[in-house]
């Protein structure tokens, strides 16, 4: 047929029929334009979702933290989002939902062609066009962000009116794709799960905690209005910042809900008289408990998850940690309550006396002038009047303003201090920190690292400082590598060692912590729970400080060690605490080291184990050794005149069916005190010091491990060995499982009497 006959043809019919051949055309032509934006016709249109992104939606999910007891420890997160499923919504939440954003959404196939003509009639009109926008092509937008540089934009996609038609026809095919792929309730769970509520709320579950402190499953109609009002704008009707137009937009909700017929008029009027009821909380990722533990578990993960193109912050993982929930808690109470003493001596003890000093007891000069120097505020002060304007420099630094510090007593309280005063006030703080390890499996089942993270966020479980006696432990370990025995003595004299000091030739002569020497012998096993520094040196000179630091590095040491310095024996060289604490498991294991271990396996977001804890095992000393060892701090407690005797004040209760072993330790200056105390089943490591090394106790009982860090421990475990839940942590020290060729059995007390303890001689 010719085109003047068509065109004669289509003169003739009728203009009803004119109209609909022109609107059935345009339907045709619309439909080849989606199919042509579809498969980006010759790379006029760019690109979009595909296939195979909309059968494998991913979001940025939190990943969530679980102690050992199954407790929500808390989250790494950018976006605060934890979905749930269709059945832990609230049904009056889905309906608000479907009434307010997409009235038919039951009845489209994604894209609601009757909202869309009904739109540009308002628009030929002259009207404000109403949303024609579906819940599906809402769920598009938050997805695959469809407007954004994700997906190109094609060569008419450079134009900017044609742009927005093409991003908007993307997103049409894009929701009819899900639509044909997922069922409505799936749709209605993705669009809850994805949807920003404001508030650094992601998804229907955050929100309902953030705004109500509630479960999605228990939001009602009026919750559930402010809520999905919110998605108009989440600035400008949230009800935290916004009350009043939060009230305004909720009620329109609820009106039109009734307008709707989804609920009655009496009803909506009676919940429009309901004030809006917040228990509003934003969360972030330092909320929860063990704040210092999840630091050290998101670092020893970064490897982890660069090997596996994971992003800890956004792959919605399910990270099972070693922690005990319960067991933490004691752990951070046990803390506190000492420390609170400590700090009180600590104050008393310098009156009003600066404590930073020199080894000679000097006050530091400009020490508090030079931690300012260093500060962030420092730093923003001088940008703003420049170096050389020293005056409103120091006019600044000086000038009262108000600023939150911590408080034993209220955790934190807010006061006037200027930034010289405020630094002066929080260095003066003692610090302390613990870590409790179960020794077989190398799991941490308590770890603290400071007072408050709000405040110091340098872990101190894992910060380097001076163990003092607390490094005996492979001297003497390695003495039984070489063949000696508990039983095998040695006087308590003093001894020189010739060392080399810039190039000079000197001689080191250390003494005694009570400075007495006694000048008879000792079994080693006595001098060991003694602590009789003069002892440990002697036996250091025989075994060689070379070994004894190749054996605290297999024991666990990973820190360098200084091989030509003789006060290394003594603790002269930096550790850790974590490193120190595992050393003394790998004796109670039997000389068995491994790897502390803080996560026990990770789950993806689909429930699949993608981690699990490595098996570091190796032997470090062997059985002998080790059981001797054993045998040398269990005579930490059953020793006449020991350091750790005072561990009996809070463990006595438990002498019928637990042993316990300790080892004290203090620099030489007394900035560092430390204590591990053992148990067959759980060791913890104690350290108490000032965050500066030159603020510290001066000479005196006050500084010394027993009186500081010990305690904490001793506090720590009454609480863990008082609760029946840890029932299995009571145990006796093992008798041999190999035979023993040395003798152990010297000078021992099976158990002190009363008297006995309360009589105890403590030298450090």
């Amino acid at each position: 047929m010719k085109l003047s006959s068509i065109k004669t043809f289509f003169k003739k019919l009728p203009w009803y029929f004119k109209i609909l051949s022109i609107l059935f055309s345009f339907i045709i032509l619309f439909f080849i334009l989606l199919i042509l934006v579809d498969f980006n016709f010759l790379w006029l249109f760019g690109t979009g979702p595909t296939i195979d992104d909309i059968e494998n939606i991913t979001q940025a999910e939190a990943s969530i933290i679980y102690t050992s007891d199954n407790k929500v420890m808390g989250k790494f997160f950018n976006e605060n989002r934890t979905p749930v499923k269709y059945n832990e919504i609230s049904p009056l939440l889905i309906e608000t939902l479907v009434a307010t954003e997409d009235e038919r959404f039951y009845n489209h196939h994604g894209i609601d062609i009757q909202g869309i003509i009904s739109a540009s009639a308002d628009v030929l009109m002259g009207k404000r066009a109403r949303g024609a926008s579906t819940i599906t092509q809402q769920l598009v937008k938050n997805l695959y962000k469809a407007r954004s540089n994700k997906y190109s934009k094609g060569l008419l996609g450079r134009i900017p009116g044609i742009k927005l038609i093409i991003m908007k026809m993307k997103e049409w095919i894009a929701a009819f794709k899900i639509e044909r792929r997922f069922s409505k309730q799936e749709i209605i769970t993705m669009y809850l799960n994805t949807v920003d509520f404001g508030s650094n709320a992601f998804g229907i579950n955050t929100a309902a905690r953030t705004y109500f402190n509630t479960k999605p499953s228990c939001l009602t109609y009026e919750q559930s209005a402010v809520l999905i009002g919110l998605l108009k704008a989440t600035t400008t009707y949230n009800p935290r910042i916004n009350p009043k137009n939060s009230l305004k937009r909720r009620n329109i909700v609820l009106q039109h809900m009734m307008q709707l017929k989804f609920i009655s008029s009496d009803m909506c009027d009676s919940l429009i008289q309901i004030p809006i009821k917040l228990d509003y909380y934003v969360e972030n990722n330092y909320d929860g408990m063990a704040l210092y533990f999840r630091d050290a578990v998101a670092q020893s993960l970064q490897n982890w998850c660069s090997e596996n193109n994971i992003n800890l912050y956004t792959a919605g993982l399910k990270i099972h940690v070693t922690i005990d929930s319960v067991m933490q808690s004691y752990a951070e109470q046990a803390v506190m309550e000492q420390m609170e003493i400590v700090q009180k001596n600590f104050n008393q003890h310098w009156a009003y006396h600066n404590p930073w000093c020199d080894e000679r007891g000097r006050e530091i000069p400009n020490f508090i002038e030079n931690i300012v120097k260093r500060s962030v505020q420092y730093k923003r002060i001088v940008e703003k009047f420049g170096e050389n304007d020293s005056i409103n420099i120091n006019a600044e630094l000086n000038r009262p303003r108000k600023i939150t510090v911590f408080d034993y007593k209220l955790g934190s309280r807010d006061t006037t201090l200027s930034i010289i005063d405020s630094v002066k006030y929080m260095v003066k703080f003692m610090h302390a920190s613990l870590v409790a390890i179960e020794p077989q499996s190398g799991h941490i089942k308590a770890w603290v690292g400071d007072l408050n993270f709000k405040f110091w966020k340098y872990d101190k479980v894992t910060s380097m400082r001076q163990p003092g006696s607390t490094f005996k432990l492979f001297d003497y370990t390695e003495a039984m590598n070489q063949g000696l025995s508990p039983c095998d003595e040695r006087i308590d004299d003093y001894i020189s060692w010739k060392v080399w000091d810039n190039g000079k030739q000197k001689y080191w002569m250390p003494h005694n912590a009570d400075g007495i020497c006694h000048k008879i012998p000792f079994s080693l096993k006595n001098a060991f729970a003694r602590s009789i520094n003069t002892i440990a040196v002697q036996i250091s000179k025989e075994v060689g400080i070379e070994n004894i630091n190749k054996t605290a590095h297999l024991m666990g040491i990973h820190s360098p060690l200084n091989d030509t310095i003789p006060a290394t024996c003594l603790g002269g060289s930096d550790v850790s605490l974590l490193e120190l604490t595992n050393s003394y498991c790998t004796i109670m294991n039997d000389g068995i080291y491994h790897d502390p271990i803080l996560v026990t396996y990770i789950e993806d977001r689909n429930g699949n184990v993608i981690y699990t804890a490595p098996n570091t095992d190796s032997k470090a000393v062997e059985y002998e050794p080790a059981f001797l060892m054993q045998q040398l701090l269990k005579g930490g407690m059953t020793e006449m005149g020991t350091t750790s005797g005072f561990l009996w004040n809070w463990v006595r209760p438990f002498y019928k069916d637990t042993e316990f072993g300790g080892k004290t330790g203090t620099s030489s200056n007394h900035s560092d005190a430390w204590f591990m105390g053992i148990s067959p089943n759980l060791v913890g490591g104690v350290w108490v010091g000032g965050e500066y090394r030159c603020i510290h106790f001066r000479t005196g009982e006050l500084g010394q491990g027993n009186a500081t860090a010990l305690p904490i421990f001793g506090i720590f475990a009454k609480k863990v060995f008082s609760d029946s839940l840890f029932n299995n942590y009571h145990q006796k020290f093992p008798l041999p499982k190999e035979k023993i060729s040395r003798c152990y059995r010297c000078k021992a007390y099976s158990l002190p009497d009363t008297a006995l303890i309360d009589t105890l001689n403590i030298i450090e």
